[in-house]
């Protein structure tokens, strides 16, 4: 049998079907979820390859913390301050504001604008890791861990929910919820740079 000739329709519908895939990858690409799996792989310059213009702010949120994780502050700021920069109402700009004012020790401010977040979405997972990252610089531990611990009620794939959470409960005398906090970590996040750390946690409390 002859092959049939490389056509113009058949041309068509391979192009077609590119820019599907592309499409579909770009989607993949900025999804926040996907993100935030790179982010606790480890995995912080594709992370801050995705904060582009359209992007979700949580993926935005993401990023900035993996300018951080770099060590590039300045990067960092301009994302939380573009998340600032949101309108009146929106959670995201109170955790924008939040993680500023964080980044300049003023701590205060930090838990006022984190709770302002909460109280405008309760049920934004962010918007209680950012007061419980504030919390946690306040060395308030019980209530850290509280916040962490509604994280993972609200998103059970956040891993650094757990990570934070177990840590907050170890340091406020909670051994048994930091186990609780860390194993679905290690679960969730196998690539984590934080896995040693977390091993090695659980190793001495057991031997004690």
């Amino acid at each position: 049998a002859l092959i049939a000739p490389y056509n113009d329709g058949v041309k068509t519908t391979f192009i077609a079907v590119a820019v599907v895939l592309a499409a579909a990858a770009q989607a993949s690409a900025q999804d926040p979820s996907q993100v935030r799996r790179q982010f606790e792989a480890g995995q912080y310059a594709q992370v801050v390859q995705a904060a582009t213009p359209e992007a979700d702010p949580a993926v935005v949120y993401t990023a900035a913390q993996g300018q951080q994780k770099l060590g590039a502050d300045p990067a960092a700021r301009e994302l939380y301050q573009r998340l600032a920069e949101r309108p009146e109402g929106d959670p995201w700009r109170a955790i924008g504001a939040s993680a500023l004012a964080l980044m300049d020790g003023q701590t205060d401010a930090a838990a006022e604008s984190a709770r302002q977040a909460v109280a405008l979405n309760g049920d934004l997972a962010e918007a209680h890791y950012q007061l419980g990252l504030v919390l946690a610089r306040q060395e308030a531990w019980a209530e850290a861990a509280a916040a962490f611990d509604r994280v993972g009620q609200l998103n059970p794939a956040h891993a650094y929910a757990f990570y934070y959470g177990g840590l907050m409960h170890n340091r406020a005398n909670r051994t048994d919820l930091m186990a609780v906090n860390f194993h679905p970590f290690l679960k969730l996040a196998p690539q984590a740079p934080e896995r040693p750390e977390v091993l090695q946690i659980m190793r001495t409390i057991r031997g004690r």
